[in-house]
């Protein structure tokens, strides 16, 4: 059933409202947002288009890796890419009120994506009295490439990517309140390449007062393979892409058709080992003013909420890295350690997501446990809670003490312990203010 919230015609689901394909800005080729608002009315019935990106033509299902996770969090999804992509979607429940808003950033290893995911579904989340926001942003080449003639043209280049997400989060906060979400009350929450996302605006002064919160999901702490590097140190990446696009200036860059343009990134990365480092944020002297080593030292003073899985990607770094962070920030941290059916991967990256968004029932390949249920419904009251307050914490959950040196694990059963990694190890272990 189509429902109304002032301009937008969304849809009627069981527990909330929905309002998809939201646009909220525009952007050419290699030039940063332009937020958008309208007046007129809008069909919010149906998600927007998710950036193009190389899996619209090279899905790479022969490599074990990439087939697995398409198998737990495509399979079966039809999707719409366009480069005309920056449209965000809006859950809320179905009452009026002024709410806490939850914005999920997806991640994609800032390379692919979309919100439309299944498992990025924020009906379950509202159930929380929460209004959950899921973005889309530029991803790989068309978020990230740097170049001298842009340096030039606006004084800093690169970061496309991260100035969607802030265009995001300002056009949120300038309108959420038409859906019932309290601008004053925002929680940024990113899994992998959203939370390192998450993470680098955090670093960045453009962030104080947009969102009081930041939930960063496999990926919090600024993994140590995800520093970012200056602007002009990846260049030389992105020129021989041209050269092997057969593009002499980035004007012919701009021009060139979608499928030439990523069969050349895909002929380019597989040349280069060092892709990933060079298809990410970059030290721009526009958001980041400073050395990275200094940014990292004064993150935005806000509450945090991180976690990691115990089968992650390069775990033992991640872990390090995010009790770092939650030492140093007094922020609360997870490991999340169920060992989930599918190819022997264990509790594997990300695989907590589902249970954050309470979308374990949406999977085809198999059925999950009660208890697995059980973990889903207390993951998503932690969510709740710290959104509306800052502090997870709610009656009848296992308490939750914030400081980094314990973390909540969830395995067989929920509790606090004291995690076996070298960064506890070596330092005192001390109380921790809940």
């Amino acid at each position: 059933m189509d429902v109304r919230c002032g301009q937008f015609v969304g849809n009627e689901r069981t527990y909330c409202q929905e309002f998809l394909g939201i646009r909220y800005a525009r952007a050419g080729r290699f030039e940063y947002p332009v937020p958008v608002w309208s007046e007129e009315e809008q069909d919010a019935r149906a998600y927007g288009a998710s950036c193009t990106q190389s899996r619209v033509w090279y899905e790479h299902l022969e490599i074990p890796e990439r087939a697995f996770y398409h198998r737990e969090f495509r399979n079966g999804q039809v999707y719409r890419y366009s480069e005309d992509c920056l449209f965000l979607n809006v859950f809320r429940p179905k009452t009026e009120g002024k709410y806490p808003v939850l914005v999920f950033i997806h991640g994609g290893g800032f390379n692919s994506g979309s919100s439309e995911e299944w498992a990025y579904d924020g009906e379950q989340l509202t159930r929380q009295g929460l209004v959950v926001v899921t973005i889309n942003y530029r991803v790989g080449v068309l978020g990230y490439l740097t170049h001298e003639t842009l340096r030039e043209r606006y004084g800093h280049d690169g970061n496309f990517a991260l100035a969607d997400q802030f265009c995001a989060i300002r056009w949120i906060k300038d309108h959420i309140a038409l859906f019932g979400g309290d601008p004053e009350n925002i929680t940024l929450m990113g899994q992998s390449a959203g939370a390192m996302s998450i993470q680098y605006m955090s670093l960045c002064e453009e962030s104080r007062g947009l969102y009081q919160r930041a939930i960063m999901m496999s990926g919090g702490g600024l993994p140590r393979f995800a520093m970012p590097l200056r602007a002009e140190e990846t260049r030389k990446f992105w020129l021989e892409l041209m050269a092997v696009a057969g593009c002499g200036t980035l004007e012919e860059l701009k021009a060139l058709d979608e499928y030439s343009l990523f069969t050349a990134v895909e002929k380019h990365k597989a040349t280069r080992p060092d892709a990933l480092v060079n298809t990410m944020p970059v030290l721009d002297d526009w958001y980041f003013r400073a050395p990275i080593e200094e940014l990292i030292q004064h993150p935005a003073p806000i509450d945090y909420m991180l976690g990691y899985t115990s089968n992650d990607m390069f775990t033992k770094w991640l872990a390090y890295d995010a009790h770092e962070f939650a030492v140093e920030n007094r922020g609360y941290i997870y490991c999340f350690d169920i060992p989930v059916r599918g190819d022997d991967n264990g509790a594997f990256h990300t695989v907590d997501v589902r249970y954050a968004f309470g979308t374990l029932d949406r999977h085809s390949s198999y059925s999950f446990n009660e208890y697995e249920h059980r973990v889903s419904e207390l993951l998503q009251r932690y969510i709740g809670a710290f959104a509306k307050t800052g502090n997870p914490n709610a009656e009848g959950l296992p308490l939750w003490t914030r400081g980094g040196m314990r973390e909540l694990r969830i395995d067989g059963d929920i509790r606090m312990s004291y995690p076996d990694i070298d960064m506890v190890l070596r330092n005192t272990l001390r109380p921790d203010p809940v």
